[in-house]
């Protein structure tokens, strides 16, 4: 079966700083892009399944990221909550060799 995965480029990595997040918007999709300190990159629903929250905005550490309107915590490689929220999608996201993000899904 065929990998049917599209490449759309969000931007330069330069956009994120370190330690942070940021919402981008891919169709009909809001995605949050952390750059992590340990120089990776990971992608996440943008939006807390509890109340709306901005994941891009919560704090983030090299696995979690803490929603700023309720706490609650979700892993940036599974999706999963360690408070009992439902999960987050996970998607792939790479930086290419122009150090643009590039989230493929």
């Amino acid at each position: 079966m065929a990998d049917m995965r599209t490449g759309h480029r969000l931007g330069p990595l330069d956009e994120i700083p370190v330690g942070e997040g940021r919402a981008y918007a891919v169709g009909d999709l809001m995605i949050a892009v952390f750059r992590l300190r340990d120089g990776g990159v990971r992608a996440v629903s943008a939006v807390c399944p509890h109340a709306g929250g901005p994941l891009a905005d919560g704090l983030a550490d090299g696995r979690l990221v803490v929603c700023p309107l309720h706490q609650h915590t979700f892993d940036l490689g599974t999706g999963c909550s360690t408070t009992g929220q439902p999960p987050l999608t996970v998607y792939p996201v790479r930086v290419d060799t122009d150090d643009q993000l590039v989230l493929e899904i």
